[in-house]
């Protein structure tokens, strides 16, 4: 399928430009953190530097999931997606555990007020990352990618985290002696951010892995599609497998007893074509031919369907 390869350079382009944009953001906000003694910042930067390895693991297994299907994989790489979001995840997790605990010792020991240019970097980031948000989220919706969302959230909270070590460090110099901690506050209000986001991206990576079935409007278009072909009487036991743009689909379908077995052939094939053709994202379907009983109950589409 050629948009498959379209799709798979569209996710790399965006991964490494993330990365970039990762590295030089790192090296601007541990720079100015030390100089400014901001440890806000000095935090923002270490959850940056996860970004650059998270944009890293987002890369590889990007490249991954690429691979067409082989004889070892015939079902192709793309589980490597999802496993991908659970170690970005896990890792935001720990940066956030890290942060967390560096910014509860700085709470309690005294330090110098940040420097007020530190209030001009940050704001500069909250900027920079914003637009990488949005750009890389318009990359993710139109390919479907799980892995990329993930990317472009890792910014997202990049730029939550800077805007509130900009709100600490500015009432800390605002208020004078006895509120410089309002910076190491903002850092722990940080924390709390990250890990928030990483728990999220885990339990979607998790139900990905676990083959959970996508929603009940993805499961209602493959069987208007099914049943939208001449011959079709009935449809049961639908089941899909699969992530982002790599479903599988497994779906009985119900037709004339009579019918030959060239022609049943035939009619599967059709009822193929169709869900693939009406459903995006569906790499390959599964037909069972039966014949049509009348008297059994078709049971509409549901995600716990067994």
């Amino acid at each position: 399928m050629p948009a498959v390869p379209m799709k798979a350079e569209a996710n790399l382009r965006a991964a490494i430009f993330g990365l970039v944009v990762n590295l030089v953001l790192v090296a601007a906000k541990l720079i100015a953190g030390i100089l400014g003694n901001s440890y806000a910042l000095i935090a923002d930067a270490v959850e940056s530097s996860m970004d650059v390895v998270g944009s890293l693991v987002v890369w590889t297994g990007l490249k991954i999931v690429a691979r067409p299907p082989d004889a070892a994989y015939p079902y192709g790489y793309g589980r490597a997606e999802p496993l991908t979001v659970a170690i970005v995840a896990l890792l935001l997790m720990g940066a956030a555990v890290g942060i967390a605990t560096a910014a509860t010792r700085e709470i309690v020991t005294p330090h110098h007020t940040p420097a007020p240019f530190t209030l001009g970097v940050l704001a500069a980031v909250v900027i920079v990352k914003e637009v990488l948000f949005r750009r890389i989220t318009k990359v993710s919706k139109a390919t479907g990618s799980l892995a990329v969302a993930s990317d472009a959230w890792h910014h997202r909270s990049d730029a939550i985290t800077s805007a509130a070590a900009f709100l600490g460090i500015l009432i800390a110099i605002l208020g004078g002696p006895g509120y410089e901690s309002a910076d190491d506050w903002a850092a722990l209000l940080a924390a709390g951010v990250i890990g928030f986001n990483g728990w999220r991206f885990l339990q979607s990576a998790v139900t990905s892995l676990m083959d959970r079935q996508p929603d009940l409007h993805f499961l209602e278009a493959i069987v208007a599609a099914a049943r939208s072909v001449p011959g079709v009487l009935a449809h049961e036991k639908l089941r899909v497998r699969g992530a982002a743009d790599e479903w599988y689909v497994d779906l009985h379908i119900q037709a004339r007893p009579d019918l030959s077995l060239h022609d049943a052939h035939v009619l599967s094939g059709q009822v193929k074509s169709a869900i693939r053709s009406a459903v995006p994202g569906v790499r390959d379907v599964l037909i069972h031919m039966e014949p049509w009983e009348p008297a059994e109950e078709v049971r509409e589409p549901r995600p716990d369907w067994n």
